[in-house]
């Protein structure tokens, strides 16, 4: 059985068909459903229905690079809440080449977060981004 790491991906974006590259980090996405049921009568079992199938927001982030993220930063903030998002993931073998079909993530881009400040800090600045899912995966 050959396993997987979790740095054995590779994730890119794209923001209104602008490539925004690869990003470091990855969170959300998740694909649930909502539960129906329904209870005949004289006690019968409940009977499953199923439910709609729903996708959560996904997060994306990476360290912000002055060069490359600085000049995008305002670009990104203004098509909050109204640029269409595509997130791909990409699963990689153990060389690093890709690996079968990639996850395709489509919805909104609802927020843009720039490195937050603190003068007694040297963790690494990072830019993020959470796309709100339009409920499909492809």
């Amino acid at each position: 059985m050959a396993g997987t790491r979790q740095d054995q991906y590779s994730v890119s974006v794209s923001v209104n068909g602008n490539n925004y590259g690869v990003w470091d980090k990855m969170s959300g996405g998740d694909i649930d459903s909502e539960e129906t049921k329904y209870n005949p009568g004289a006690m019968g079992a409940s009977v499953s229905l199923g439910g709609r199938k729903t996708v959560t927001n996904v997060t994306v982030a990476r360290l912000y690079d002055l060069q490359r993220d600085h000049h995008l930063a305002p670009g990104l903030i203004a098509m909050a809440g109204k640029a269409d998002m595509t997130v791909v993931k990409q699963p990689l073998d153990a060389d690093g080449n890709a690996f079968g079909a990639p996850i395709v993530y489509t919805g909104k881009l609802k927020m843009v977060q720039l490195p937050e400040h603190d003068s007694e800090s040297n963790s690494a600045a990072m830019v993020t981004l959470e796309m709100s899912s339009a409920g499909t995966v492809a």
